[in-house]
């Protein structure tokens, strides 16, 4: 029996980005593919990087991950960021095929500018739920529309989802994704990281595999 959706899809409107260049990239991790898309109206690039043929794939690994400068680029010890990251590339790269999208929205949807503030915040002692709501945002201001465009773009019919986010499944399956699986992907907390992995667990509902 093929999967099926667990919640009912939003309408969802045509694809707002176009797909505009591609091509081969070696990492550490071994050789991708790299497709780069752009959103029609800001201009804004998200980055699909994948391997094997996915055209019609069911079950394929995926992980759909949102970019964090201060973790990925500064190497911030302030979140787990960075190595889900890694982690990650590590797993889609020793799939025979398997896709990362890497989605360009800093800060769970607020910016980089508006995440140093709620930083600033969590300095004064708010943790990172209580510091976007002070700035006047949602908890998690993602959006999962134009990844859902992308995993159809590539042909993906049903992902084993990489995360530790129940609301990221809910989130794709919103959008007309079929999540057959949620695969757990958790990495170590760190004295500097625990309380904002404390607040992801026990304030955003994720489940890290024996608690931590």
């Amino acid at each position: 029996m093929e999967p099926q959706l667990t919640v009912s899809p939003l309408p969802r409107p045509e694809p707002p980005f176009e797909c505009y260049a591609e091509a081969e990239l070696p990492t550490a991790h071994g050789l991708f593919s790299v497709r780069v898309y752009r959103e029609l109206a800001t201009g804004l690039e998200h980055v699909a990087l994948f391997r094997g043929d996915l055209d019609g794939a069911e079950d394929l690994l995926v992980r759909v991950h949102s970019e964090c400068l201060t973790g990925e680029a500064l190497h911030s010890l302030r979140c787990d960021c960075r190595e889900q990251l890694e982690l990650a590339l590590e797993r889609v790269g020793s799939a025979e095929r398997g896709v990362l999208l890497y989605l360009r929205q800093e800060g769970r949807g607020i910016g980089l500018g508006n995440k140093i503030r709620a930083y600033a915040l969590q300095d004064d002692g708010m943790d990172t739920v209580d510091a976007n709501r002070a700035l006047g945002f949602a908890d998690d201001a993602r959006d999962y529309d134009v990844a859902a465009h992308m995993l159809d773009d590539l042909g993906v019919r049903s992902v084993r989802l990489l995360t530790n986010n129940p609301s990221k499944v809910e989130g794709l399956e919103r959008r007309g994704i079929i999540v057959s699986e949620r695969v757990p992907h958790s990495v170590p907390s760190t004295d500097l990281n625990r309380s904002y992995m404390d607040a992801k667990r026990t304030r955003m509902g994720h489940e890290f595999p024996g608690g931590d």
